[in-house]
């Protein structure tokens, strides 16, 4: 069950982490309120995330208050690297040479592994599951308040559940101002989507079964070589509790309607309504540009249709339609490849059912 996030008299502060000094200045500010037992916003290279003491079940419950995020749904703890990684999680003598493979080739950065919890990790975090979800983030302010704080973070994206996730500081603002004591600016995200996670099973093969339990900036092609990729099929609303975060069928939504096409003629306007539509490329040929007259048209790769710039634009571009004032996001379809898989996910979770 979600709670209300709303905290009487409490202002968001805003930390710059634009210099080193005032990266210093932040990062000790951040460490001291979450010795506190409370949550802070902090960047990483994906979203924003929403940080608390994983250790601490107190402080871990004021980020569901926050967010108003339903308790069944599991965080994601972060750790300074693989030795903190044995204070959470076990990591099962068949899989650990491949977990060391796949972390010193990902680690830092956007991977999370699902593994047996410790009893260290306290229920909420996890859900109640016996699993645990965890990584290990590259950006360099929140990994230097891991590295000060000398414990795990539990931080999921740092918005209201359900809601879009922030990639700036102003997006957490938008979302989380007057429920949280302090923001950490670090700029825009560079990546722009929330981690891969996955979970690992060893077979009678030398290389494990990958399990995509949800798609990010570590691509299928990148995680073919340490073993075979299984896609986890989407929850529908009739299926139990996710197993980690961000499989719910409804997530990531603007309040404004949106549509994935599949293909143009899908596309059949009312009259009278509003149309934004979101565009990968901002190419005629690509037959959705020309399809209607359209009152918004915001493009993620203008005409080169890179994948790694359309993740990195995906939020920000879609927190801007979803403010222009339009009925309706109608939204192309992606190439589900590279990146493009987790865009896709993401635009799925987003539609009008």
């Amino acid at each position: 069950m979600a709670v209300s996030g709303t905290r009487p008299g409490l202002q968001t502060q805003v930390l710059s982490a634009g210099t080193p000094e005032e990266t210093r200045t932040a990062v000790a500010a951040a460490v001291d309120i979450l010795r506190r037992g409370e949550v802070v916003a902090l960047p990483t290279e994906t979203v924003y995330g929403l940080a608390a003491d994983a250790l601490d079940a107190g402080a871990c419950a004021k980020v569901f208050e926050a967010k108003e995020r339903p308790r069944f749904d599991p965080l994601i703890v972060h750790v300074s690297g693989r030795e903190m990684l044995d204070e959470v999680a076990v990591v099962p003598a068949e899989l650990s040479a491949v977990i060391d493979r796949l972390a010193g080739e990902f680690w830092p950065g956007p991977l999370t592994f699902v593994l047996p919890r410790k009893l260290t990790v306290p229920d909420i975090v996890t859900a109640g599951l016996a699993t645990v979800a965890v990584r290990s983030s590259k950006h360099p302010v929140f990994k230097a308040v891991v590295k000060e704080l000398g414990r795990p973070l539990a931080a999921p994206s740092a918005n209201r559940f359900g809601s879009i996730s922030p990639t700036s500081a102003s997006a957490v603002m938008a979302e989380l101002s007057g429920r949280i004591p302090l923001l950490v600016d670090g700029g825009a995200c560079s990546e722009g989507v929330e981690s891969t996670i996955v979970r690992l099973e060893a077979t009678d093969r030398p290389k494990p079964l990958i399990h995509l339990l949800r798609p990010g900036p570590v691509t299928v092609e990148m995680l073919k070589k340490f073993g075979k990729v299984a896609t986890a099929p989407r929850l529908s609303p009739q299926d139990g509790q996710p197993e980690v975060p961000g499989q719910l069928p409804s997530h990531y939504a603007p309040r404004t309607p949106l549509r994935l096409l599949a293909k143009p003629e899908d596309f059949s306007p009312e009259p009278g309504k509003r149309y934004a539509l979101l565009s990968y490329r901002g190419l005629s040929k690509d037959g959705y540009v020309d399809l209607h007259d359209w009152d918004e048209v915001q493009v993620l790769s203008p005409g080169s249709g890179k994948l790694p710039e359309a993740a990195v634009r995906f939020f920000f571009v879609l927190r801007a339609l979803d403010a222009c004032g339009v009925d309706e996001i109608v939204s192309e379809p992606f190439p589900e490849r590279g990146v493009g898989l987790a865009i896709q996910d993401r635009l799925r979770r987003a539609a009008v059912e």
